[in-house]
């Protein structure tokens, strides 16, 4: 293998911030300065994180040279020692116990290519089953009900600009304002029309600037959505014409949403009946209006049938599939949809392929020049591959690719202790995260302005993010890796190509035919500008900004309401643990924390893990705001300083999830998961709070 550096420019870059999915427009200067730019999404807009994305560019936490385990500690070493020492004990570890016995672990930060070429390089190299994502994490309940209603899953069906026409939206479980401060003007127009709504237990910056913000407890917005769709119904305001025309299903839903009036509903989520005939009245007679989803919605043991209630919602009225109008998720991480999209899921092949459909296995086993027997099935969803980690039927060694699970994962301190019963880790990472900690490799990889690569946004636009500056001298790109590692392990250098617009160009032809088909689309129109949003199945294709205008995806081109059922949290709350705990971001941070906790600017401004808590809450434990406190459930405990809120629910706690070590939020958190998605439950469990000593 060749390593061939793509060129420098040596003047400002367009490209896209490497954070959220919203993937804002910014120019890079090689000075490594950044800019907004003029771009849909933002509309020259950043956020802070945005702003001082440079910042880790030039960190002295960098990784510059590969790290091999000796006598305990990591210790710096040649490139070939570490890719040599790698491809040899993934073969022995798969000689000893089976192509099985060695995992991979990606995220939905990385570009389609790396993506891609993960995938690939699980299936072919390694010939192993067991791959997943930290996507799993994040958008994969909303995935699935997509599926499901639509036949189709894009995170926004519709451009995000369309929602400057909208008479009102309904957000569910989002709180862009800190997430992705860019997104909220786009919910400006509903909102001076008195249309927005905000559905979260917390009264966060966006609930505030909500025209209604409707509180339910932690685990109960499907109820509120049954309560919504009762009133929909019961006060005439079903779009009956479009339930007809259009969709299919509905009998078998009402006959469960007409046992949930709203009064009764009020009993279970604490919102009012008259706000909830408040929201049907709202959306029924705006001649525009969004329902939105997010992590809020989906991160539940029931988040799949959480999101399909509000898609029937938006189906009874008439609103999915029709221009200026519709049902949406919001995706979290930068390559959120993409991600998702091209390989790294356990049961996916490129294209939103099923691996277990042979046809599928056929048409990407002949791009990658293999047999199609030779392909694996169906692997371990996320949690449950690194629950197996170490065990006796489990996989032996693991390669992490983008994802920092020692700090992200559910129940934190049982999958370090997962990682640490392994033969041998492997990591690719800008900086010593708390998982490459632990890792017995790590490679040294570049990040977003050091790299050419697409990226799929929140639309489903796919964009270039173009190479700006040079990395460090020592560091080479996760295509790098991957191709040095596969030679080695006897593949042909020509199949693991380097060159992100040549993985480009193999994606394209993967992905042809698939329900993601990008095979129209290509580096050279992506850098002339031209807003490719897919399908794109051919190169004189203009795109599909807008889906379903037409027909769903189904055989028969109608959506689908899909029966479901409130059964509530996982773990409710008791005696022992009368609280509800829940978890989310906050402006200054992103994800695990691994990159933005080493930006100054941004640790100067939460530098450190808090629970919120109503004041009252905070005095029956013997607290106040400022203290130290333990906030503790069944898995275990994290210490955290108390922020008194009075907006907040008093049988709910808030903690962000971007602390390491005693402050990691998902020490608490519940790995229960969905049985079709197979999310864990982040978003709620039971919890009690006391003071650091332990009184309560």
């Amino acid at each position: 293998m060749t390593l061939t550096a793509e060129p420098t420019p040596t003047t400002a870059v367009a490209t896209h911030c490497p954070y959220c999915a919203l993937q804002c427009g910014m120019t890079i200067s090689p000075e490594a300065e950044v800019a907004p730019r003029q771009f849909p999404t933002n509309a020259g807009g950043l956020c802070q994180k945005g702003w001082t994305a440079p910042a880790l560019l030039n960190s002295p936490a960098r990784l510059t040279r590969p790290l091999i385990r000796t006598g305990g500690e990591l210790r710096p070493a040649s490139w070939d020692a570490a890719l040599d020492l790698v491809a040899n004990r993934l073969r022995e570890i798969q000689t000893a116990h089976g192509l099985d016995a060695v995992a991979v672990f990606g995220g939905g930060g990385l570009t389609n290519e790396k993506s891609y070429l993960l995938g690939k390089f699980a299936r072919v190299a390694l010939g192993t089953s067991q791959i997943d994502y930290n996507g799993r994490f994040c958008m994969s309940s909303a995935a699935a009900a997509g599926m499901k209603a639509f036949g189709l899953d894009r995170g926004l069906p519709f451009p995000l600009t369309d929602l400057a026409t909208a008479d009102a939206i309904v957000l569910v479980g989002a709180n862009p304002a800190e997430t992705m401060p860019p997104f909220v003007q786009h919910l400006g127009g509903a909102k001076a029309k008195g249309g927005l709504v905000v559905v979260d237990p917390r009264c966060t910056p966006t609930a505030e600037q909500a025209n209604l913000h409707l509180a339910p407890a932690p685990g109960t917005d499907l109820a509120l959505a049954l309560g919504i769709l009762h009133a929909v119904v019961a006060d005439g305001l079903l779009n009956q014409s479009y339930v007809d025309s259009r969709t299919a299903g509905f009998d078998a839903v009402w006959r469960i949403a007409a046992a949930y009036w709203p009064e009764r509903v009020e009993r279970i989520t604490g919102v009012s009946a008259a706000d909830q005939r408040r929201v049907a009245a709202l959306l029924a007679a705006a001649r525009n209006a969004y329902v939105l989803t997010a992590r809020g919605a989906e991160q539940h043991a029931t988040g799949v049938d959480t999101v399909s209630a509000w898609i029937n919602l938006a189906l009874a009225l008439g609103l999915p599939g029709r221009e200026g109008a519709g049902y949406g998720c919001l995706t979290g991480q930068g390559n959120g949809q993409g991600g998702r999209e091209h390989g790294q899921k356990a049961d996916q092949l490129p294209g939103y392929r099923k691996i277990a459909d042979p046809a599928a296995r056929e048409h990407v086993a002949g791009v990658w020049g293999v047999p199609a027997e030779s392909l694996p099935g169906p692997g371990r969803s996320a949690y449950e591959l690194l629950d197996a980690l170490g065990t006796e039927q489990g996989p032996k060694a693991l390669l992490v690719f983008g994802s920092n699970v020692v700090v992200s994962a559910p129940r934190a301190a049982h999958v370090a202790d997962r990682l640490s019963a392994l033969d041998f880790l492997v990591t690719a990472d800008l900086v010593l995260s708390e998982t490459s900690a632990l890792a017995d490799v790590v490679f040294p990889v570049t990040q977003w302005a050091e790299e050419d690569g697409t990226m799929t946004n929140l639309e489903g636009r796919i964009l270039l993010r173009r190479k700006a500056v040079d990395p460090p001298p020592g560091v080479r790109t996760d295509l790098d890796v991957l191709a040095g590692l596969a030679t080695r392990l006897g593949q042909p250098a020509n199949r693991f190509p380097v060159h992100a617009e040549t993985v480009f160009t193999e994606l394209r032809a993967a992905s042809a035919g698939g329900p993601a088909d990008y095979s129209g689309i290509s580096y050279d129109r992506l850098r002339v500008g031209e807003a490719l949003y897919w399908p794109v199945p051919g190169e004189g294709h203009p795109g599909t900004p807008r889906m379903f205008l037409d027909v769903f995806a189904h055989p028969d081109g109608r959506a689908r309401f899909v029966p479901v059922e409130h059964t509530g949290p996982a773990e409710p709350p008791d005696a022992e643990f009368p609280l509800q705990a829940t978890t989310g971001r906050v402006l200054q941070h992103y994800q695990s924390g691994a990159q933005t906790r080493l930006v100054k600017e941004l640790t100067d401004a939460i530098g450190e893990a808090y629970v919120e808590v109503h004041p009252d809450t905070a005095a029956r434990a013997g607290l106040a705001d400022g203290d130290w406190a333990r906030v503790v459930s069944r898995r275990g405990e994290v210490a955290a300083r108390v922020r008194c809120v009075s907006s907040i629910r008093q049988d709910v706690v808030f903690l962000p999830f971007h602390f390491p070590g005693e402050q990691r939020a998902n020490l608490l958190t519940n790995p229960a998961l969905d049985p079709t998605s197979r999310m864990p439950e982040f978003k709620v469990c039971a919890v009690r709070l006391t003071t650091k000593d332990g009184a309560s």
